[in-house]
């Protein structure tokens, strides 16, 4: 970790390995200042970690990067201990939190993070990008909550970038609160809503048994992408109810 004039600077890194007996190694779970990373009891040949934040923030002026890196015939599922906030810092900038995930063919990763909060006053934005082999599997959900109760939202960016055997499958952006463009709260956007999520699957049998395009009541929305991939997007009241929808169209896929 490093700390400069315009903020904090840390970085994780995780990769799993097949161990060779039917189970999933960590060769590298190395985190710093607020993301500490801790292994947890896995189930099966499934390794689990947990981000702690040890830290408050993200504050404006900070830099988080995450990056999980799982190899051939490794399973690995990764969560946080508690939701992250977006703060106000002493500085005026932004903050950043930059999450890198790379599934090797024959791997597998849930990217499962309790929900970002975006505190009225914070400024952050939020960008995932993900690499998948042709015969990688992922389960990532994003969850953002404008504002704690009572409160009114920060700013907030979010863009999520996946690739399938190297090819762009979705490329979406999303841009809430104060300075944010016009209509983000309307009909057309999150609808008075003050949750919003998505949830990307991918799983080498899309290819040959295709989701269809359907709603989930009157707040999700399946869609089918260009390749072995699904999007799952949803809007809620709160964090909880958004949490029921997302896993109801989790469940949906399986």
């Amino acid at each position: 970790m490093t700390t400069a004039t315009g903020g904090v600077r840390a970085h994780a890194r995780i990769v799993a390995r097949d161990d060779g007996r039917g189970g999933t190694s960590l060769p590298v779970l190395d985190g710093d200042g607020p993301l500490a990373l801790r292994r947890t009891r896995g189930s099966g040949a499934e390794a689990r970690v947990m981000l702690v934040g040890a830290m408050s923030g993200p504050l404006g002026g900070d830099h988080f990067t995450v990056e999980a890196d799982v190899e051939s015939g490794a399973r690995l599922k990764i969560g946080s201990a508690a939701a992250t906030i977006a703060l106000p810092g002493q500085g005026k900038s932004e903050a950043r939190y930059d999450v890198r995930l790379s599934v090797a063919d024959g791997g597998e990763l849930h990217w499962l993070p309790e929900q970002l909060i975006s505190a009225r006053g914070s400024d952050l934005h939020v960008t995932t990008h993900v690499d998948v082999g042709a015969a990688g599997r992922l389960v990532l959900r994003e969850e953002q909550v404008l504002g704690r109760v009572g409160e009114d939202p920060g700013r907030l960016g979010s863009r999520i970038r996946v690739r399938v055997a190297g090819r762009l499958v979705l490329d979406q952006e999303l841009a809430c609160g104060p300075g944010a463009p016009g209509g983000w709260d309307g009909p057309a956007g999150l609808g008075g809503c003050r949750a919003v999520g998505q949830l990307v699957v991918v799983r080498p049998e899309f290819d040959v048994n295709p989701v269809a395009a359907r709603v989930l009541g009157e707040n999700a929305a399946v869609l089918p992408l260009a390749g072995p991939a699904v999007l799952v997007s949803a809007v809620a009241a709160d964090a909880l109810r958004l949490r029921r929808l997302l896993d109801e169209a989790l469940d949906a896929l399986a």
